[in-house]
């Protein structure tokens, strides 16, 4: 029978081909081989090389490394203007994360329940549509619309809102400071940019979801608040974390956005870039790195619970 379907074949390549196939389990071995070399050794092993480093320490005399494994670095993480820059970073990540759900749910709704045939590729064109352009370009676009002199603060004072600025950044804004070197800034280009990661799951989910229980809801009497958090919000948790993990995670780990609007407070990739880059404390800053990774591997985990993963 197998003969039949692998006739025999001269030559040493197609006599090894014809075995390889005769072997589906080696076959499929070797499918997976190079991914399996990719993440074992160039990303999972630059990773164990990472976390190795961060166990050393710098000579403060000379600034050589030295390899000898201490805990002395991870504690320089417990100075307050370290810890701050982590407290700081997780903080903008998770604001950014609740304003991408605020701003994404209502999208999401209107286009899993709403949104038909053109329309609905109407929506998912302009959610992609952002995302195609450079990266780079979107954050100094906004840094222009942020600027002191950029149309976001002309609106304010054609307005007579300029007010409205100060008290939110504590300084002048028109005719002195700007958005665009504020935390209130680096926040709303965040958002921005990590919305339609956001958009899309909570998107899939929300179609997830009958529409006959929310019908059902009704007939029984519930309100639409009631509904909203009885019946949709529980069936929709999952796209949420979901999204939340892109959108977390992707704040938690830029120095780019910060690094050009931002208010000169560090975060935790400016701190690894600094670190690495200008002070040359390898340790310090792969002690920096691990914090993410550590922080996403609990996030990770607690997402996989509520079904995330389901979502993506």
């Amino acid at each position: 029978m197998s003969e039949a379907i692998f006739p025999p074949r001269q030559g040493l390549a197609p006599r090894a081909v014809e075995w390889i196939l005769r072997h589906p389990g080696l076959f499929t071995l070797l499918m997976v081989l190079p991914i399996v070399l990719w993440l074992g050794i160039v990303y999972i092993g630059a990773l164990i090389a990472l976390l190795m480093q961060s166990f050393f320490s710098i000579d403060e005399f000379s600034g050589v490394v030295v390899r000898e494994p201490t805990l002395k670095t991870y504690a320089e993480l417990l100075r307050p203007a370290n810890f701050d820059i982590i407290a700081r970073t997780v903080v903008m990540a998770a604001s950014v994360t609740l304003a991408s759900v605020a701003l994404a749910f209502p999208i999401a709704y209107f286009a899993a329940r709403y949104a038909k045939g053109r329309l609905k590729a109407l929506f998912y064109i302009g959610v992609m549509l952002p995302l195609w352009s450079s990266y780079l370009v979107k954050v100094y676009a906004w840094k222009l619309v942020l600027a002191k002199e950029g149309i976001l603060t002309w609106i304010f004072a054609k307005l007579h809102l300029g007010w409205l600025l100060d008290a939110v950044l504590g300084l002048p804004v028109v005719g002195g400071n700007s958005l665009s070197v504020s935390y209130l800034g680096t926040f709303l280009v965040f958002t921005y940019i990590w919305l339609p990661y956001m958009i899309i799951p909570m998107q899939a989910a929300l179609e997830r979801v009958p529409a006959p229980l929310l019908e059902a809801a009704a007939d029984l009497g519930a309100t639409p608040r009631q509904s909203f958090w009885m019946v949709l919000a529980p069936l929709a948790l999952p796209g949420v974390v979901a999204g939340s993990i892109f959108t977390f995670s992707l704040t938690l780990g830029d120095y780019i956005i910060p690094q050009i609007v931002g208010s000169g407070r560090l975060f935790l990739g400016q701190a690894v870039y600094m670190q690495q880059g200008t002070a040359g404390n390898i340790p310090l800053a792969a002690a920096f790195t691990v914090v993410p990774i550590v922080i996403m591997g609990v996030y990770l985990t607690i997402a996989r619970k509520l079904g995330a993963f389901d979502a993506l």
